[in-house]
């Protein structure tokens, strides 16, 4: 059986560190793959250069999306994830500092599975990924 992964896409290094943090705090066993841009989150979904190494960089069973990112913004990966046979039900969550209504409805109208609005402090990231992780991720842990 393969194992659980999470792709996680986010330009600020910041988050990122935040994000690994609280996966090791919390426990989630589940492998945290994060990636940059948009960009390179298309070539690990389409299994491109690097990423063609399934062992290293397994297809994700669950996708956190940010949205305003450089090179390929998350809402174009998020229709380019639903444009793809393969990955029309591959769940996604937006996690945004943005909370416009207009970012919102863009990615609920391209079928997001949930939005959230990033946090402003370690406490509130822990909540909140322990609260994706209960919903998303313990049960699939096994």
């Amino acid at each position: 059986m393969s194992q659980f992964s999470v792709l996680y896409v986010e330009d600020d290094p910041n988050d990122a560190v935040f994000m690994r943090y609280v996966w090791k705090k919390i426990g989630v066993t589940a492998l945290l793959q994060i990636v940059p841009d948009g960009e390179e989150a298309i070539r690990l979904l389409s299994g491109e250069g690097p990423y063609a190494n399934r062992a290293g960089h397994p297809m994700p069973s669950l996708v956190f999306l940010d949205l305003k990112m450089p090179k390929v913004t998350g809402l174009d990966v998020l229709r380019w994830i639903r444009s793809q046979p393969t990955l029309v039900h591959l769940p996604v969550i937006v996690f945004s500092s943005s909370n416009s209504p207009s970012d919102i409805n863009s990615a609920h109208a391209l079928r997001i599975d949930a939005y959230l609005v990033k946090p402003g402090r370690l406490d509130e990231w822990v909540a909140m990924v322990e609260t994706i992780a209960d919903r998303w991720l313990r049960s699939e842990e096994g």
